[in-house]
């Protein structure tokens, strides 16, 4: 299947993929894909193994604070992901997203890990179908594709 084409005024490659679910995240799962993420952002970093870990969990700690103190737990998102960006809905509001302000998908051992300009979207493999989860695969290469021009 062709990568979908990303992004306002380009057309997208066969018909637009159309990705739909909802999620309600647990702390034990958002605390392993927040591990997860911060120990890859550090390590870029280099600063050796002790650093590396004392970093890890103080910002992992931070992180399930704020989901804790946020009350993410309680709500349930809904999330359309297609060809012309991410839209997430909750009883607190719209969050819509271009493909503009996606970085990077990254795919770690609970989901995919959508890393925005300012900020992240975790995304529960639990929550996918075998055909959404490899739409997401297919986001994530055009995303990449994007990034090498």
């Amino acid at each position: 299947m062709p990568l979908p084409v990303l992004g306002p005024g380009l057309v997208a490659a066969g018909a637009p993929e159309t990705v739909q679910f909802s999620v309600r995240y647990a702390l034990p799962e958002y605390v392993s894909f927040m591990w997860q993420h911060a120990g890859y952002i550090i390590r870029r970093r280099r600063i050796g193994t002790l650093a590396t870990y004392w970093m890890q969990t103080k910002s992992t700690s931070s992180a399930a604070l704020h989901f804790v103190a946020q009350g993410r737990s309680r709500n349930t998102y809904e999330f359309t992901i297609d060809t012309h960006g991410i839209v997430r809905a909750s009883r607190s509001g719209v969050t819509l997203v271009p493909w503009g302000d996606v970085c990077s998908i990254r795919r770690y051992s609970r989901g995919f890990m959508m890393v925005l300009k300012r900020g992240t979207l975790p995304i529960p493999f639990r929550c996918l179908s075998q055909a959404q989860g490899e739409s997401m695969q297919r986001f994530g290469e055009s995303v990449r594709a994007l990034a090498r021009h």
